[in-house]
């Protein structure tokens, strides 16, 4: 008798678990994925040219940049930038916002918007799952073809300071780092100075191409306070300090080849209560600024009442280009053409040609149909229309015809990167409703 009944406990446990595993396997989609990774750095695709012809131009853009900084300010709300708050303890980054040298956006952070998952969007392009929240606080280092992996293979010197949840996710990756634990929450000072201390002696360097800053401690005053604590006015002029002094100290090292880009963001927002990890406005929304002398300078005349909207995935696609890197093989992201908009006509078809065959590229890997994809039969149009932009180009023709051709192309190509993004962002989002719903039955059932 008890036999029977051990093999029938045996037996419920077995089927529960079965439904357990069902609901998890709708619950979390399976990823977008793209080639191996030590097929990453594969020859990218040449200009596209009418037949008969053959483009000169194979090879992946040279840097647009000579260094890039990155200040990510964990929990920066984009009201903290573009609201009031930003006018009243940011003076010098809102100036900067409205009247110098930079283009400002908000960006999207799909959910969870925890630190780890979102270093991930911002560094390889794609949209982590939920099943990231799991391995939130233990990051094992990051697999994917991401922006890092990259700049450490073409030789860039990469130095980091800050949350040591990237010396998890990118071990070996940096030449330079000194993580901070992000466990101390009750810790607004300490936490941030100890990336701080490190400045005045690594802007003196010239042996770094990239410097990555994650400052924890807005984050900290959020989780114990909240975004209306009286502790979030002296933490943001002391961010807005900061950004103050690696911006003049780019400026001052520029030499005349290539400019310095600055760029600042942050990871997520935080709710009303200072939390974050779901979708509330002020979890998804962050403020993402570049800032260089290679862009012109603005007027607070032409100042929107609000800045565009940009997706988070779509900073690995820009920054790649920047940087003159292969864009990262799983991003869904879109590059951000204000960035590029002061180059030339070629250049700019090249840049969303080469982000353009990633995607569709990505799609085809993922999607059995991928050719009656609306994104995938706009790109083929548009790779077709930039044939011909080409053929005119190579034959000499410098008419404003070719100039409005080439915008034609252009929008074409970023009508194509939208839907493209658009329908590979879906994919990952799509929830297995049929798995969930009988794994739930049978959870309930037995």
């Amino acid at each position: 008798m008890r036999l029977r009944s051990g093999v029938f406990a045996s037996s419920c446990l077995l089927v529960q678990a079965l439904g357990v595993a069902l609901f998890l396997r709708g619950f979390f989609p399976v990823p977008v994925r793209s080639l191996p990774r030590r097929e990453a750095r594969a020859d990218p695709p040449a200009e596209p040219a009418p037949p008969g012809m053959v483009s000169n131009w194979t090879k992946i853009p040279p840097p647009l940049f000579k260094k890039v900084v990155i200040v990510l300010i964990d929990a920066l709300r984009e009201d903290f930038v573009f609201g009031s708050k930003g006018k009243q303890f940011m003076p010098y980054t809102t100036q900067v916002v409205e009247k110098g040298t930079s283009y400002s956006f908000i960006a999207e952070a799909k959910p969870p918007t925890v630190t780890m998952p979102r270093i991930k969007a911002l560094m390889t392009g794609s949209i982590p799952g939920f099943i990231d929240v799991v391995v939130n606080l233990n990051s094992p280092a990051l697999l994917d073809d991401n922006l890092i992996w990259q700049a450490k293979t073409a030789g860039k010197r990469i130095i980091f300071y800050g949350d040591d949840t990237w010396v998890k996710l990118f071990p070996k990756h940096f030449v330079e780092y000194d993580g901070t634990t992000s466990f101390f929450v009750s810790d607004f000072t300490e936490v941030d100075d100890n990336v701080t201390r490190h400045l005045d002696r690594v802007l003196k360097r010239e042996d770094w191409d990239l410097l990555i800053l994650h400052y924890l401690g807005l984050d900290h005053i959020g989780h114990m306070t909240g975004p209306n604590s009286p502790l979030v006015g002296p933490k943001l002029r002391e961010m807005d300090n900061i950004l103050k002094k690696i911006h003049i100290s780019l400026l001052s090292k520029e030499e005349a080849s290539l400019p310095n880009l600055l760029v600042v963001c942050g990871d997520h927002g935080m709710s009303e209560t200072g939390s974050h990890g779901g979708s509330s406005e002020g979890e998804v929304h962050t403020p993402l600024l570049f800032i260089s002398s290679a862009f012109e300078k603005r007027s607070g005349k032409d100042q929107r009442t609000q800045p565009e909207r940009v997706q988070q995935t779509d900073l690995a696609s820009t920054l790649a280009i920047g940087l003159g890197l292969p864009i990262s093989r799983n991003s869904v992201g879109n590059l951000i053409l204000p960035v590029v908009g002061g180059k030339t006509m070629r250049e700019q078809l090249r840049f969303v040609h080469l982000n353009g065959f990633q995607l569709s590229r990505l799609l085809q890997e993922n999607t059995p149909a991928y050719e009656k994809d609306p994104g995938y039969e706009h790109f083929k149009i548009a790779e077709k229309s930039h044939g011909n932009w080409i053929k005119l180009y190579l034959e000499g023709n410098n008419s404003e015809i070719l100039l409005n051709l080439g915008k034609k192309v252009l929008k074409l190509y970023l009508e194509a990167l939208k839907t493209l993004s658009s329908s590979l962002s879906k994919q990952v989002a799509q929830y297995d409703m049929y798995s969930m719903m009988v794994g739930t039955v049978i959870i309930m059932e037995v």
